[in-house]
């Protein structure tokens, strides 16, 4: 699993890439507070490699709570920036930083 930072310089965005690797998964989705945790709003696409990746374009100078939903299982981002103790899901979340 990884996480990919493009910030952009004419606009206050940040191009986030997310990449998965799960050869055995059918579906794997990103979903957190960028997309109010709707499970099927942001689907990554499955490479050829096995591995799954999609780009969300995230304002900057935010933090974002997500997981990974890969075939009904939550997942989380070891290389997250932080992590966050979540009530809702009596587990912690990943946290990216803008």
């Amino acid at each position: 699993m990884a996480i990919t930072k493009q910030f952009l310089k004419s606009k206050p965005v940040c191009k986030v890439t997310f990449t998965v690797s799960a050869e055995e998964a059918n579906e794997v989705n990103v979903v957190g507070n960028f997309n109010e945790w709707n499970t099927e709003a942001t689907a990554l696409k499955k490479l050829k490699n096995g591995t799954f990746k999609g780009t969300v374009n995230l304002e900057k100078d935010k933090s974002y709570e997500f997981r990974y939903l890969v075939d009904g299982q939550w997942k989380n981002e070891v290389e997250a920036d932080a992590f966050a103790w979540s009530e809702f899901a009596a587990d912690e979340n990943c946290v990216i930083n803008l």
